[in-house]
């Protein structure tokens, strides 16, 4: 699955410019605490979360994530976009909570890493 085809099931809206949106992603981690995330290693994998402070774009870069996407409708602020741009991190928001922007993803193919359908 693609970054734009994650960018339109969820109707999510793009925050960074200049990201590759066919990059492939192959899993995804939704969770508030960034302690679970370092728990969770994957390959091109995204982030979901509703925590918007600057730990979770040090968390990503941490983790090699492809994207970040915020929800119920959380934005980031400049400082964290500068920060995402600089280590070129795709970040996004949607409305949708994250139950159900998880549950979207899995529904059309996306894993969690590991975990096979």
């Amino acid at each position: 699955m693609t970054l734009e085809e994650i960018r339109k099931i969820l109707d999510a809206d793009l925050l960074t410019t200049g990201n590759d949106l066919s990059h492939s992603v192959h899993s995804a981690c939704g969770s508030d605490m960034m302690s679970d995330v370092l728990a969770y290693v994957k390959e091109d994998g995204i982030l979901i979360t509703g925590l918007c402070n600057p730990q979770v774009m040090r968390t990503a870069e941490m983790m090699d994530t492809v994207a970040v996407i915020f929800v119920r409708g959380k934005r980031p602020d400049e400082n964290m976009l500068s920060m995402a741009k600089d280590i070129g991190l795709c970040v996004m928001s949607t409305e949708l909570t994250m139950f159900i922007a998880c549950g979207k993803l899995y529904s059309a193919g996306l894993c969690c890493g590991g975990v096979k359908n």
